[in-house]
Parts: C-alpha cells; structure tokens; sequence
C-alpha cells in the first residue's frame, strides 16, 4: 500500500470481530436541529496538509506486529461491531462500546459504554478495569457528564438521544458521542447515534480528526443522516463501525459516492494516526471486521 509505514506486534486475535445485528430509523432530538449546522473550532484545529502518511501494521505470518508510539501517535485496532482498542503513547488501553460479546484480547485500562442494546454495553465488565465509563445516567432523563484524564489521554462524553425500541418514544440522552484527546489528536466514537446533531452538541464536541461512524443505515441513523453528521463534523479521517456484512458497508461507501472523499480498504485492523498524518482531504479507511 502505496504512502504507508507499517508498525510491528499485534497479535492474530485482533484481526477477529463479532458479528451482532440490530435495525431502525432515525429519533428526532428534544432540541430542533437547524439545517446542517456548521462545526465551529475546539478541539486543535487541523494542521495537516500533505499526502497522508498513516501507518497500518502488517501481517507477519498469523500474526499482527505492534511498534511502541511516538509521543504524538494514537493506535487504533478494530476489534468488531462497535469496539475498537486505542492505544496511547503511554500505553493507556481504551475498548469502546464494551460488551460481552465482543472483546479486546487485552484487558483494557477504561471502558466506555452505551446503552441503546446489549451488543454496546455490560453490567459484568471485567473486575480488573480501573475506569468504567457509562455514557448515560442512572437517573432517567439526566445525561451522563464525563470529563477525566487518564494520564496521557483526555475522555470527555457529549450525549445524544436514543430511541426507545418497540415504541415511537425517546430516552433522553440514552447514547453518548466519547471524545478521546490524546497529544494534539481528537477522537470522537459516536456509539449508537440516532439523530443527526444540534448546533450546541457540535461546539461541545469540538473540531475532530477521526471519527468512529456507525454505518448500517437502519438501526442507527439513517444514511443521508449519518453523511450529514459526517460533513457537519469534518473529520479528515472517518472509520466506519457497525456494518455487519460487506452488503451493509458496501451500500454506505455507495452513498458517498456523490462526494469527493476518499475510500480506502485496509488488509489489517490496526492504524497508527498522527495530526502529522491525517489526510489533506476526507478520507474513508476501512478495517476489516464487522
């Protein structure tokens, strides 16, 4: 693959994911959402330019080679459905959307979780994880505030609304969007999003460099919704989640067609992103897993 360095040990378990299924359509939010809103500045702002230089690992043999992180790196490792392993320089591990179904082969240092189904969070995580963060309340109707450092990682969470399935009704602020700064990174893992985004839940999210997008089209947000959250948060790099088979994926990367971005099919499940090596225009990178 043409432009990229490649790491060195991951091991084979990771090129593994869980297949779980789910459907729906789109929730409207309490707060009217005015017409694609524009992101403002907050989290750093780009400062890429260039040709981008991501560094995927590579297979060797069976396994998967991991490299230690400059001070500035992130690794990002898909392990299935909706979690993905982050990796900082100082060895902080973050699984997002813990469940029991799907699981990082090593026993992450935090946890975030939703709450829309099963398949994105747990009432048994594991006794040896030291940060167990819940992106919803356990008081109904009042949304989950987080903001914490994890030595060299930021997570803060911005909720959203969830659907309340088999009704027509809404649980307030049943989902939260985690925003992850590592260096002068922002990570943003939208979890199971089912609205597209108010002026007010934008400027709390800041300005983004990858973004986790859940794109099966049905039991999150819709796809012309998911495009236009993805154009309002104008994120260099995005990674699609939640896709379930090749059919599903297929039909989101189809959508953006009519869009001058980027697509990119990954071999490997493990990226290695930098600010220096974001793509200089949007790009979509797909790991493989489901």
């Amino acid at each position: 693959m043409s432009g990229f360095r490649i790491p060195l040990a991951l091991t084979a378990a990771f090129a593994a994911a869980a297949v779980l299924v789910a459907a729906s359509a789109a929730v409207a939010q309490d707060t009217a959402t005015p017409p694609k809103p524009e992101m403002r500045e907050g989290c750093p702002g780009l400062i890429a330019q260039r040709a981008p230089r991501l560094r995927l690992a590579a297979r060797d043999g069976a396994a998967l080679q991991l490299a230690a992180l400059a001070a500035d790196e992130l690794r990002i490792t898909y392990i299935g459905h909706s979690t993905f392993l982050l990796e900082s320089p100082r060895l902080v591990r973050i699984a997002t959307d813990y469940n029991d179904y799907v699981r990082p082969p090593v026993v992450p240092d935090v946890v975030t979780m939703n709450h829309a189904h099963s398949t994105h969070y747990t009432d048994r995580p594991d006794p040896a994880i030291k940060h167990v963060l819940r992106g919803w309340s356990t008081e109904y109707g009042k949304p989950a505030r987080i903001d914490m450092q994890v030595q060299d990682v930021r997570i803060r969470n911005v909720p959203t609304n969830i659907r309340v399935w088999g009704t027509n009704g809404t649980e307030p602020h049943g989902n939260s969007i985690f925003i992850f700064e590592v260096g002068a990174l922002c990570v943003a893992h939208l979890g199971h999003l089912h609205h597209t985004l108010t002026q007010q839940q934008l400027d709390e999210i800041g300005r983004i460099d990858v973004v986790m997008v859940p794109v099966d089209g049905s039991y999150t947000l819709d796809l012309d919704g998911m495009v236009e959250v993805l154009q309002s948060l104008k994120a260099p790099l995005m990674i699609p989640m939640h896709f379930f088979s090749s059919y599903t994926l297929d039909n989101f990367l189809r959508r953006l067609g009519e869009l001058d971005w980027t697509v990119e099919r990954a071999e490997v499940p493990s990226v290695v992103v930098s600010k220096a090596t974001l793509p200089a225009k949007p790009k979509v990178l797909v790991l493989p897993g489901r």
